[in-house]
């Protein structure tokens, strides 16, 4: 390759603007600055005219990228009004001009494939319905696979997005050829080919969205500056600008790169966790034969590459396994045009273009291009409301429009996708030190071309919360994984195993730790195994009246006016009967409640209960997750070691189920034991205060030796809860899930003396029928040995036809069989609801896609009771369906 651009300092944006309108791919559109609605005319000679900013307005959006500009045109198409769009510098002037352009629905999660397939349809008719020029062409996209592995991860993509309806084909290198002549398939598996890909010019989709909203009465003003958020009474009242205040009642952070900073800038610290890496591609000049646009994208995942047409030439950048972070100190606008070119650290992806596409060796390099691009710390989007301030939502760390999503969720309360993936609740504020996000940058922007099998794990910001035995229990072998920053033992490595190979045995396959789960969940059935579960959300909720009651009668579906030391399993339910939460609750006195939530859901549960609890200052809240270690003591022989360690008989004549008491264990007082353990087999859960963590411990292990004890971790869990048809929070149950779709009737208490949240939906969907199920699906002529395994998100066929998709997996131990666990839904007729039905579920023939591959499965509505046979079935503590009453 020859270069015309050597120099190692930046170019000037002269030059750069010089490139761009040269590019015809995102070059300024003749006469764009006369059509926004500026304080400051874009590109007039003179002294521009200066609108004054209103003094009021219901919105307030600050950022002019393409992620504010369709935040202003889908809010304003859903009938909003007094909409204002703030921009710091000139609109589409910061990290959406350098934008590759590329529309693809090659996404890690479906709810970002969804967003993608969205974005690829508004821009092709934006340009007919706003008469502004997009640069939108069809091209479609190749994903190439260099290894057996990443050709499985392709296929599984292409399974998962045929259940989106989006047309993907699994396609041989020879046809690789035929779609792409520069393309070198010598070293090829096989690609996977999106024919609806398509590539736009992000400033010209800018344009066109800011034309849109303005004609909708939205008004954008640029060069002006947000300083910060004013909030009063954990509301949003008003934004300071550099130009004078206006009065508000919503604010959208879209601010891109210096989101995090406008965040902390604000009257109450608002946590966007997300930061900023150098992201590099290079511009060549036409090639001798011109490279026509339509040319599909190429995705060489394994080079780490992409590559695209570009004005008769190619665009090709990368994500590096060494990116460079940077720091943006200040939201100013030069900081971008000051990003130096780094040849040096190009190079590997250079080579890797040149490797793929080795005629490229004689074009000419136009420019190597340095631009910001902001990450967040698990790769995804950050979008909705802040749990501290009402009124305050954001959308960041992304280039696509997922304004749809979040002017819906403003509208109605909620998007018409499931974006828990994405939800800003999902981290809290430990995932916003600068350090920890500088050091998971570096890690996250080479994963988003890392070939991810199941169950990897993040390797930065480790350690950052720890149970109280994590020493102890590191020493003992345990092998970590983090849930919400939380180190939670997979499981024990025995004396004398490789450890270093097991940590690296990551595969579609069967894994290397089977056998080591196996032991765990024999122990756990006939024995007595011990899980520290300390990272699960505890709070404890208390008035001086019948206050927490109340709340509590009005937030959960079941009925928690309940004797003193009650244990009710209950959803927290949204106004269409979804679940905001699923928790367990035991009252501790008449007026106090100990609620337990899962791990993730602490941010998003303390922001539902504090949205609907009263301004009394009687009613207290406390998040009490750091005071407890959770110690869960599974298998029939737990009840005899707490009965030596209490000197109490265990026996369920003397402790029932789903009872709570505060007992003595060892020397400890004050441990509130549980007689359940979130699997269904046998055994307690022991909250303990973390000064006496390691002493219970100690004496529960020791005391447990006579019997068998062992430690076990999450993945034995996974497979016990599995196997019971147990449903979790954020892997089975999400806000548009039901409890009359999981068979959690029994936990709906629509009879209780008060209403709930829900409930007029939940009396709905009872009476014309739920539309979907969760099912029970166990694999037939499935080869755990050799075969694939299922893991989450396969395809569910009955009958051949499409029915629904799984949630999770494990390995049954004792069916000696794989289960998943998933939703299927009857096909009905258009515009007309279908209700599914006990026959369609036990009469059809079930198949299971993993990669293509399709199993038989026999679905299930409960639990095979030879899972039961030795041990006694508790009800209260089974996640069952009372479907076959109905």
């Amino acid at each position: 390759m020859r270069c015309c651009v050597r120099s190692s300092g930046a170019l000037s944006p002269a030059l750069l603007r010089q490139v761009v309108s040269n590019s015809g791919c995102w070059g300024a559109v003749p006469g764009r600055h006369v059509l926004w609605l500026s304080p400051r005319n874009l590109g007039t000679a003179g002294e521009p005219h200066v609108t004054p900013l209103p003094s009021q307005a219901r919105v307030v959006i600050c950022g002019g990228g393409i992620v504010g500009t369709s935040v202003a045109y889908h809010l304003a198409k859903l009938g909003w009004t007094e909409i204002v769009l703030l921009e710091q510098g000139r609109l589409g002037a910061g990290t959406t001009r350098l934008c590759a352009g590329i529309i693809s629905v090659a996404k890690s999660i479906s709810i970002e494939s969804k967003m993608a397939d969205y974005s690829n349809s508004l821009y092709e008719r934006l340009e007919e319905e706003t008469g502004v020029k997009t640069g939108y062409v069809k091209t479609g996209s190749l994903c190439l696979a260099q290894n057996q592995d990443r050709f499985l991860s392709l296929k599984r993509l292409a399974s998962r997005l045929k259940v989106l309806g989006i047309t993907c084909n699994v396609i041989k290198p020879k046809e690789v050829a035929r779609l792409h002549p520069l393309v070198n398939i010598h070293d090829l598996a096989g690609a996977l080919h999106l024919p609806g890909d398509a590539m736009v010019s992000p400033p010209d989709v800018n344009h066109a969205l800011a034309v849109a909203a303005a004609s909708h009465g939205v008004q954008i003003h640029e060069r002006t500056t947000v300083n910060h958020v004013l909030v009063d009474q954990g509301c949003v009242t008003a934004v300071e600008t550099d130009r004078g205040p206006i009065d508000c009642q919503y604010f959208i952070n879209c601010a891109g790169q210096w989101a995090y900073e406008l965040g902390q800038a604000s009257e109450v610290k608002i946590s966007v966790p997300l930061h900023g890496c150098e992201h590099f591609y290079l511009l060549t000049k036409p090639l001798q034969q011109p490279l026509p646009a339509s040319t599909p994208v190429v995705m060489d995942m394994d080079g780490r590459i992409y590559v695209r047409a570009w004005h008769g030439g190619v665009l090709s950048g990368g994500f590096e396994k060494n990116p460079k972070p940077i720091f943006t100190e200040g939201r100013n606008q030069l900081e971008i045009q000051n990003m130096q070119e780094d040849w040096d650290h190009f190079e590997p992806m250079l080579s890797a273009l040149l490797r793929r596409m080795p005629s490229l060796e004689s074009c000419e390099i136009q420019q190597l291009v340095n631009c910001p691009e902001s990450f967040t710390p698990d790769m995804r989007c950050l979008m909705g409301e802040t749990p501290g301030v009402s009124g305050y939502f954001v959308l960041a760390g992304m280039n696509s429009s997922a304004g749809k999503y979040l002017a819906e969720w403003m509208t109605f309360g909620y998007p018409s996708g499931n974006v828990w993936p994405l939800e800003i609740k999902r981290f809290g504020n430990l995932q916003s030190s600068r350090t920890f996000l500088r050091h998971r940058v570096m890690e996250v922007m080479p994963l988003l071309y890392e070939l991810k099998v199941p169950r990897w794990d993040f390797q930065t910001g480790r350690q950052l919360r720890t149970s109280p035995l994590y020493d102890r229990l590191d020493t003992q072998g345990a092998r970590w994984m983090e849930k919400h920053g939380f180190e939670r033992a997979k499981y024990f490595v025995p004396h004398g195993k490789d450890l270093l190979a097991l940590d690296q045995s990551k595969t579609f396959y069967k894994p290397d730790w089977f056998d080591i789960v196996g032991s765990e969940v024999k122990c756990c059935k006939e024995a007595v195994c011990i899980i520290d579960m300390s990272s699960f959300t505890k709070f404890e909720l208390s008035s001086t009246g019948d206050q927490a009651l109340e709340l509590l009668q009005l937030l959960c579906s079941n009925d928690l006016d309940v004797p003193v030391g009650s244990i009710v399993h209950t959803g927290m339910l949204n106004e269409r009967g979804g679940y905001e939460n699923d928790c367990s609750v035991v009252r501790i006195s008449k007026n106090s409640f100990f609620i337990i939530s899962p791990t993730d859901q602490q941010v998003h549960c303390w922001a539902w209960i504090k949205k609907h609890m009263p301004n009394d200052p009687h009613l207290h809240l406390e998040d009490v997750s750091w005071k407890y270690t959770a110690l869960n003591l599974i298998g029939p022989r737990a009840m005899d070691v707490l009965s030596e360690l209490s000197y109490v008989s265990m026996t369920p004549e003397h402790f029932p189920s789903l009872f709570c008491k505060e007992m003595s264990v060892g020397y400890a007082n004050g441990i509130r034991v549980m007689s359940m353990t979130h699997t269904g087999e046998p055994g307690f859960m022991l909250y303990v205060p973390i000064e006496y963590a390691l002493h219970v411990y100690n004496e529960v292990m020791s005391v447990g030796q006579k019997y068998g004890i062992r430690n076990a971790g999450y993945y034995a869990l996974r497979s016990l809860r599995i196997e019971k048809f147990f449903a979790f929070w954020g892997q089975d149950l999400d806000t548009f899930t039901t409890p009359l779709e999981c068979g959690r009737e029994f936990r709906v208490k629509f009879d209780k003396d008060t209403n709930f949240i829900g409930r007029e939906a939940l009396l709905r969907q009872r009476q014309e029928g739920v539309p979907r199920r969760f099912i029970m699906l166990v694999l037939e002529d499935h080869d755990t040995e050799l075969d694939l395994w299922p893991w989450w998100g396969e395809p569910v066929y009955r009958n051949g036809e499409l029915v629904g998709v799984t949630t999770s997996s494990a390995f049954s131990y004792t069916l000696e069989r794989h289960v998943c666990l998933g939703f299927v839904s009857p096909p009905g007729a258009p515009g007309a609801p279908a209700v599914v039905t006990p026959d369609f579920i036990t009469r059809g023939d079930y198949e299971v896609d993993i990669a293509g591959q399709r199993y038989p499965a026999k679905a299930k509505l409960y639990p095979f009771s030879s899972l039961f046979t030795q041990q006694r079935r508790r009800k209260d503590d089974m996640e069952l369906s009372n479907f076959q009453g109905k």
